[in-house]
């Protein structure tokens, strides 16, 4: 593994779990607890959605596995445990590490268009390896915080 997917690999995994680190102690009403806000999503909600996109994109997109996902399934998840999302997101951190641990610095420049199931919203475009990689630390990043919120805000209004 290149210094660059070593680099990758560990900020997605990091990213991952800090986000089952933030719905911990949470209990079943506050980890689907949702804000009064049009389009809110619970903790639970976020989290899910969170590891479903860096499955899909790293696994799927990334690495050219076969993985099915239901993007609007994850906005709906809910849950009783924090421990179910922790687990999910250990198994899918090994799995990411794994996967990543095959690419090679020329993988990173291969090109492609993602399958629209795995994309999310919008038309899928042509982009490399990496921007699907360099996609799922920002999107990881700006759910966590907003996980961050939701928590602070679960913990006061649940």
């Amino acid at each position: 593994m290149t210094t660059e997917v070593q680099t990758l690999s560990h900020q997605i995994r990091s990213l991952l779990t800090r986000v089952a680190e933030a719905v911990q102690g949470l209990s079943q009403s506050q980890l689907n607890w949702r804000p009064s806000i049009a389009g809110a999503n619970s903790a639970y909600a976020i989290a899910a959605h969170t590891l479903g996109n860096a499955r899909a994109w790293v696994l799927g997109i990334a690495c050219g596995q076969q993985v099915e996902r239901d993007r609007p399934a994850e906005f709906r998840a809910s849950g009783g445990d924090a421990a179910v999302l922790a687990a999910e997101a250990k198994n899918l951190s090994h799995e990411i590490e794994s996967a990543l641990a095959s690419l090679s610095p020329a993988d990173l420049e291969r090109r492609l268009v993602p399958p629209p199931d795995l994309f999310g919203e919008g038309e899928p475009y042509e982009i490399s390896v990496r921007e699907a990689l360099l996609h799922v630390v920002e999107h990881a990043a700006l759910h966590l915080g907003q996980l961050q919120l939701t928590h602070d805000l679960a913990l006061r209004n649940a």
